[in-house]
């Protein structure tokens, strides 16, 4: 479910000119990613290796960090809004680094039940959200 969700996501996104910014990996990652390339949108992916390899195959601009899972910092500095689907403790840390920026946040799935996250049921609702919240890019902390 959390693979279409995001896919359905990332087109609807593309559809509303938004950028989506990821870790550029797998699963859920590459599902938003492809949902925004199918659409003609743009994502970009910040790695947390240094091989550019490593990103997913709908990745428009890659960045790698070498940083490991500090570069989640940068992923949500990077933009206006986070969107949080599944994921593990990753996810939570990109939450909690957004909740503490003053940056928007919504969910589905098991971190939606979190202070300061507002849970989402749809990718429309998602969308919604990402709206009224922004004014340009969109980060998408979105692992699988």
């Amino acid at each position: 479910m959390e693979i279409a969700w995001a896919a359905e996501l990332g087109g609807l996104l593309a559809d509303h000119g938004f950028t989506v910014i990821c870790g550029g990996g797998t699963g859920v990652m590459e599902a938003v990613c492809r949902g925004t390339s199918e659409k003609g949108g743009r994502s970009i992916g910040i790695l947390r290796g240094t091989d550019p390899l490593e990103a997913n195959r709908w990745v428009d601009t890659v960045i790698p960090t070498g940083l490991g899972t500090s570069r989640n910092r940068i992923i949500i500095l990077s933009g206006k809004v986070v969107v949080a689907v599944g994921g593990k403790y990753g996810t939570l840390s990109e939450i909690a680094y957004a909740l503490q920026a003053g940056k928007p946040v919504c969910a589905i799935g098991k971190w939606s039940g979190i202070d300061g996250v507002v849970p989402v049921s749809s990718p429309e609702e998602a969308l919604d959200f990402i709206i009224k919240n922004s004014r340009g890019d969109l980060c998408l902390p979105l692992r699988n």
